[in-house]
């Protein structure tokens, strides 16, 4: 299956919002994609995002 392109905008602690391209199956569970953007967050140093799944946006863009 090929993958496709997904924005994902996590909100932080610090009031911005951080986007994240994930490339997963057009098919693929909004919450694997949510904690996919969201574990590559973790591991930088920006200031922590909120880990609520309805907090976020995840977009199809390709």
């Amino acid at each position: 299956m090929e993958s496709r392109c997904w924005l994902v905008a996590l909100p932080a602690v610090d009031g911005r919002q951080y986007v994240y391209r994930v490339y997963a199956p057009e098919d693929a569970l909004l919450a694997d994609l949510f904690w996919e953007a969201w574990h590559c967050h973790e591991e930088s140093s920006l200031p922590r995002a909120w880990d609520l799944f309805d907090a976020a946006v995840i977009r199809l863009v390709g």
